[in-house]
């Protein structure tokens, strides 16, 4: 259900201090502070991500795509996701010393305009190229179809009404062309069009994993393909780099892969290691993702989008990754 929020901007004092930083050298073992800066999420060629250095676990940061093992920014502020895109922040984060969370929106000197209350841990993060549609995912649990395991929530939020869909499940659902009502449904892994009104995400229900196409305005998603989980579409709109599960089953992990939306043509990615992320283009040619590498640490990849090359450390320490711009 569309709800309209109209939330008082809090916090603004005391993340205002976020725009104040220091820069580090990371390596894939160590993070050694070098000098004072400012995290900036206005578009230019920098790369956004969570920190997972001993030093600063957590911190919000950024790199040179120029040189994105060099030093980097990394600013006060903590998130558990981070995500940007035209000048606006999304922060998922806990709320206080509570076990809750909430949702922080951010402006590109990384000060609060916007908090939500979020139900459950966060999972996923996703701005609109334009900076005006959030979206993002928790893992709930109490669902009495589930016993008890997880379940996924997703909601999107347009900052510049203020309409908020607290949940996708309340949307419309047509499955194979045919409406279709379920207590199952899950939803996760939101990507965003640039007309700021369709996205894509995954839905699940009946043990079947589904790629849909939504409409913000109508409350409205359709399935598009099986087996298609946490999609990113990419910045030209033509494609969608995705996780899929192996032989069609999780407990054999997931395998990066990217769709041609015209063509309904998948192409798998050079990375065949287990990729539990929801991918991040980092241009036309070039995603990126998380892969966790011990307890707390991981480090962000990148693999070509057509198949082709090997997969690269980009960016040691780090997830969570967002390209600002070029």
């Amino acid at each position: 259900m569309r709800t309209r929020i109209l939330i008082a901007v809090a916090g603004v004092l005391v993340l205002a201090g976020a725009a104040v930083a220091y820069v580090g050298f990371a390596s894939a073992r160590s993070h050694d502070v070098a000098a004072t800066g400012a995290v900036s999420l206005s578009p230019g060629p920098r790369l956004l991500f969570r920190s997972t250095a001993d030093a600063d676990r957590g911190h919000v940061a950024t790199v040179s795509t120029a040189d994105p093992a060099g030093p980097r920014t990394v600013s006060p502020l903590s998130c558990t996701r981070v995500y940007a895109a035209g000048g606006t922040g999304l922060c998922l984060r806990p709320d206080g010393d509570l076990t809750t969370y909430q949702l922080v929106q951010l402006d590109a000197q990384l000060a609060s305009k916007r908090e939500i209350p979020l139900v459950g841990l966060p999972n996923r993060a996703r701005v609109s190229a334009s900076g005006r549609m959030l979206a993002w995912t928790v893992f709930v649990t109490g669902d009495s179809y589930n016993g008890g395991l997880f379940s996924t929530r997703a909601g999107i939020l347009d900052t510049a009404t203020g309409d908020l869909a607290g949940t996708l499940e309340d949307y419309a659902v047509t499955l194979d062309g045919k409406p279709y009502q379920a207590a199952d449904l899950n939803f996760w892994g939101v990507t965003f069009t640039r007309d700021d009104r369709h996205f894509y995400a995954t839905m699940s229900t009946a043990g079947h994993r589904y790629l849909v196409a939504g409409d913000f305005a109508a409350h409205t998603v359709r399935t598009l393909r099986e087996n298609v989980e946490c999609p990113s579409l990419s910045p030209d709109g033509t494609r969608v780099a995705f996780k899929s599960a192996v032989d069609g089953d999780p407990a054999k992990g997931w395998r990066l892969s990217v769709l041609d939306l015209a063509a309904s043509k998948v192409t798998a990615l050079a990375e065949t290691r287990s990729v539990d992320d929801q991918p991040a283009w980092l241009d036309d040619h070039t995603i990126g993702y998380g892969v966790p590498r011990g307890p707390g640490h991981a480090d962000v990849w990148s693999v070509p989008a057509d198949g082709s090359g090997t997969p690269r450390l980009l960016v040691p320490e780090a997830e969570s990754p967002a390209a600002l711009g070029t």
